[in-house]
């Protein structure tokens, strides 16, 4: 059965609008919270820097990095990167992402074995974001065999983008009992430093419906081009 140019537009839409509604969201909450301060009144860095020595992470370095938003945790490095506005502010949007990005690190030395699987898959996903979609089109040209090696490497990335999901989960988790155990925060501000967490959680959300979306369309176009 063949998609016709109507539910295809909608298809499109949906794969554009729901990651810019994700984002949409993620920067209307940060920007609320990044005024609000924290009981603790402690900086971002000064919340990393805590949580990271409370759990005996004293060789994992943390680093002011350039760009919004863009806190990670390179465990290669064992060095938590956080951007400026985090890494100096004393809000409760700059200790949420702090505290999150933690516990990556926290992740990283417990040896999370989602954290794990996801590591081993990224060479794998690598290839699949890169490869996937050519070899998918060039077997519906050439031979059938090059979509099935296309499915399987975009199924890599696919893959990587669900198990994402578990480690960013507990990650947040780890991060609101942190926050709340060190004295960060308050009782009182769990639901709010909970919103922050919990909307930038949409992005990765959004990301894996999309990848999961776009491998049924690739699949699809495969069946239709076999008929």
């Amino acid at each position: 059965m063949k998609m016709g140019i109507g539910t295809y537009l909608i298809y499109l839409a949906l794969l554009m609008i729901i990651p810019l509604w994700a984002q949409s969201k993620v920067k209307s909450t940060y920007k609320k919270y990044a005024k609000v301060a924290t009981s603790s009144y402690m900086t971002g860095a000064q919340v990393a820097r805590k949580i990271l020595d409370d759990n005996g992470l004293y060789n994992v370095t943390i680093e002011e990095t350039r760009g919004m938003l863009s806190d990670h945790y390179d465990p290669r490095k064992k060095v938590v990167r956080l951007s400026s506005d985090n890494y100096h502010g004393h809000s409760m949007a700059a200790s949420a992402i702090a505290a999150h990005e933690v516990g990556h690190a926290i992740q990283d030395a417990q040896a999370y074995a989602f954290l794990r699987f996801r590591s081993s898959l990224f060479p794998l996903a690598n290839l699949g974001d890169k490869l996937g979609f050519i070899l998918i089109i060039a077997g519906i040209f050439l031979t059938p065999m090059l979509s099935i090696i296309g499915v399987v490497f975009m199924g890599f990335a696919v893959l990587f983008q669900l198990v994402t999901l578990p480690v960013e989960f507990d990650a947040s988790n780890r991060a609101m009992g942190q926050l709340v155990s060190s004295g960060v925060i308050r009782n009182n501000e769990e639901r709010d430093t909970k919103k922050v967490l919990n909307a930038a959680a949409l992005t990765y959300v959004a990301a894996a419906l999309v990848a999961v979306a776009e491998l049924i369309r690739f699949i699809l176009m495969f069946v239709i081009s076999e008929d």
